[in-house]
């Protein structure tokens, strides 16, 4: 039964209603202001902007450490290695001119350390080829592929742009005489060509288009949250361009911007035009309006855009450089979105005036119905009055749904993609399957095992190293292992070892373990010696064992902090943490539902994805971070109107219902909008990037379809006026004073009859509550 409603108390104007009305009536200003910055930003990218590259590696790691000994007892054969793959219709040794010219114009390429041909020295080039496939030595057994090997001083990602140019030049005799040249490891990673994120921003902006015709049915409204967030994501995208030349951002981070600010960057602004619209109708002159709506809408776009940069400040906790950089290109973009919802969106809606609801593409009667008409929170207050009413099977509903999509995520195996992965046009991908073939499957990941004895006398080095020869000469899981050979200084023992799996392959992993874990120990037992695995691959295992050993501790900081912010805005501990636990659960889904299409391979073929692949090592993270963010802003924007109507309903569980019918509609846009940019970027060549739109997307459509409409009114309702509850130390914080929450309403009395209010309040009445 609802109460009568009590007059309005108008408050003075803050500061979003402020923002808004200013840059209504100064949108020129805004509007140039906005653009002078998009244009001075791309310049000062394109003119100081670096590169993108994945950086791995982790200070003080084991493979770090091995690399380091190696680099200063052995420079030739330390640094980060690249491959120059070559496969011709003949031996190779029809070619030993030009490779050999090859080997040594590589070995001068700005921060290399040396560079080594697949030929033997010219004496013994009449040798026979070696009769088994395992690459002790970088030529096949047929002959005809093999590859050089260029080991640099620095990663990828801090080499010269002179590097790649330089490394063609190299190779172009090669290439003229008839070999095929493909680059892989470093090389591979300076060649690889930056995605292509066109096609889905293109069906982004469609469906996001499709999307807000249907809700607002003119041309003008429809576009102009497309137009506002492209303005803002190309500005944060040129800011992250010009961060990378100072700090590292891998290359999915300009992806994973771009993603994130154009979901967020359209969803936001439908907010503030449906109030705006209302407004407009209700008689208020334009900027007036537009001020408002920023009121009223702007602190929904605020919640949420803070949700998420609290739970990527979560991200950022784990120090793990990679997942820091990815946290602070998405909050970049996620800033840049909400400063256009807030400041661009107004001053284009004061712009346009009451010319907004120009072109439209419906027919008279939905034009006047409006955005919201009355038929659609009556269905939805009736839709969400049968939850609250039997919420009991609609909790376990859909509870057992998640549940059942989150199964999979408990056997998640996460690992790193290699060049296997990559689009088949890449000339790293053509490299590392000219090694396969020649070589077998673990050719492109060898391990690089480095026994430190610098700190063994030298009678005693001798011994071993007769040891050691006698342990590592036949390793289960390998393919081959060289012999081990000293440095020039004798201080230092190196071998290679070719994994019997591919890089990615949990055996391969397993492989790196026991070398570290029982292999070298046991080949250095009783000796004052250190051994270390180290390579690209072993890289790679150490920084996917410390973002699995920090992933239960991030994912309960961003529980906590998805709590904390849920108990921020509504105020009700049980309300908070039923919020946090519904989040945790689609998250949980979301994940599951990638592991069984992509690692299970379910569905991963009609994504373009040949056969099953592990999940990215960094992908868990990084969904759980944004999921959380996603999640708790949508939850606490309900959450705050439900809380709005509690002293105008005794039975809570009617108030829940008609908060979630008065922003079914506007919710839905958002959700559908967001969800349709996310699910867009399935058209990527990049795997991971599909592990992203896929995992982002359907968590958003799970918060949509399950958790809000179903899950969080049938708690609320089972928690009646508990799920309000608030020490009365928080609540003092609240209200600012010491005193208690004030205690529920008694319906001691009868209440008297009265009119009954209608579904949902118009958008010019509500905003000053909300404001």
């Amino acid at each position: 039964m609802s109460l009568p409603s009590a007059p309005v108390r108008r408050r003075p104007e803050g500061t979003l209603r402020r923002l808004g009305e200013w840059c209504a009536r100064h949108a020129v200003l805004v509007l140039v202001l906005w653009l002078v910055g998009l244009a001075g930003v791309q310049v000062l990218q394109r003119t100081f902007g670096g590169v993108y590259a994945d950086d791995f590696s982790l200070p003080g790691a084991p493979s770090v450490q091995g690399r380091e000994v190696l680099t200063a007892h052995h420079p030739a054969a330390g640094g980060y290695a690249g491959q120059v793959v070559l496969h011709a219709g003949r031996p190779l040794t029809a070619y030993a001119g030009p490779i050999d010219g090859a080997t040594a114009a590589l070995a001068k390429l700005p921060a290399a350390l040396s560079a080594q041909g697949p030929l033997p020295p010219p004496g013994a080039r009449t040798a026979s080829p070696p009769s088994g496939a395992a690459p002790t030595r970088p030529l096949s057994a047929d002959g005809r592929t093999g590859y050089l090997t260029v080991r640099f001083r620095d990663p990828p990602g801090r080499l010269g742009p002179d590097v790649l140019p330089g490394a063609d030049r190299a190779v172009a005799p090669l290439r003229a005489a008839g070999v095929q040249v493909e680059f892989g490891g470093a090389l591979g990673h300076l060649a690889r060509p930056g995605t292509d994120d066109r096609p889905g921003e293109l069906l982004g902006f469609a469906v996001a288009a499709a999307v807000l015709l249907a809700v607002f049915g003119g041309v003008l409204a429809a576009g102009l949250p497309l137009l506002t967030a492209l303005i803002a994501v190309v500005c944060g995208t040129g800011c992250l361009g010009l961060l990378t030349a100072a700090f590292p951002f891998a290359p999915v981070s300009p992806t994973l911007a771009t993603l994130l600010g154009l979901g967020l960057g359209i969803a936001y602004a439908p907010i503030l035009i449906v109030r705006h619209r209302q407004l407009l109708r209700d008689g208020a002159d334009p900027a007036t309006a537009a001020g408002r709506a920023t009121a009223g809408g702007g602190r929904a776009v605020l919640v949420s855009g803070a949700a998420v940069l609290v739970a990527l400040l979560g991200l950022s906790a784990a120090r793990v450089g990679l997942l820091t950089g990815l946290a602070a290109a998405a909050a970049l973009t996620t800033a840049t979105a909400v400063l256009g919802a807030l400041t661009l969106v107004p001053a284009l809606l004061g712009l346009l005036g009451r010319r907004f609801d120009r072109f439209r593409v419906r027919g008279a009667a939905a034009a006047d119905a409006g955005p919201e008409p009355a038929a659609g929170p009556r269905r939805g207050l009736r839709c969400a009055r049968r939850v609250t009413r039997r919420p009991g099977p609609f909790l376990a509903g859909g509870v057992l749904v998640l549940t059942v999509l989150a199964v999979p995520a408990l056997s998640a195996r996460p690992a790193h993609l290699d060049a296997g992965t990559d689009p088949p046009s890449s000339t790293a991908r053509r490299a590392f399957d000219l090694l396969t073939a020649a070589f077998g499957p673990g050719a492109p990941g060898p391990l690089t095992l480095v026994v430190d004895r610098s700190a063994v006398p030298e009678a005693d080095r001798p011994a071993l190293a007769r040891q050691a020869r006698q342990v590592l000469g036949r390793i289960p899981g390998t393919a081959a292992v060289t012999p081990l050979t000293a440095a020039p200084d004798g201080a230092v023992l190196t071998a290679t070892a070719y994994p019997a799996r591919a890089p990615r392959d949990a055996a391969t992993t397993a492989l790196v373990h026991r070398l570290a874990d029982s292999v070298l120990p046991r080949a250095l037992e009783g000796y004052e010696a250190r051994g270390y695995v180290t390579g690209a691959t072993a890289t790679q295992v150490d920084f996917l064992d410390r973002v699995a050993d920090r992933l239960p501790s991030l994912i309960a900081l961003l529980v906590c902090l998805a709590f904390l912010t849920a108990l921020a805005v509504c105020r009700g501990v049980l309300a908070a943490v039923q919020s946090a636990v519904l989040t945790t659960l689609s998250v949980a889904a979301s994940y599951g539902v990638v592991v069984a299409v992509f690692q299970w391979g379910w569905g991963g073929p009609a994504l373009g994805v040949a056969g099953p692949v592990p999940v990215e090592g960094w992908v868990p993270p990084v969904l759980c971070a944004i999921g959380f963010g996603l999640g708790t802003g949508c939850d606490s924007f309900l959450l705050s109107r439900v809380r709005a109507n509690r002293p105008r309903y005794v039975d809570p569980a009617e108030g829940a219902a008609h908060a979630l019918a008065d922003t079914a509609r506007v919710l839905t846009c958002a959700a559908l909008i967001t969800a349709g940019v996310f699910a867009a970027f399935l058209l990527s060549d990049v795997v991971v990037v599909k592990m992203l739109g896929l995992g982002l997307a359907v968590s958003v459509l799970l918060e949509a379809a399950v958790v809000r409409p179903l899950l969080m009114p049938a708690m609320l309702a089972l928690l009646g006026r508990r799920a309000w509850w608030a020490p009365w130390w928080l609540d003092a914080a609240y209200r600012g004073a010491a005193r208690a929450w004030p205690r529920p309403l008694r319906p001691a009395e009868p209440v008297p009859p009265a009119e009954p209010l209608p579904p949902a309040e118009p958008v010019g009445q509500q905003e000053a509550a909300d404001h």
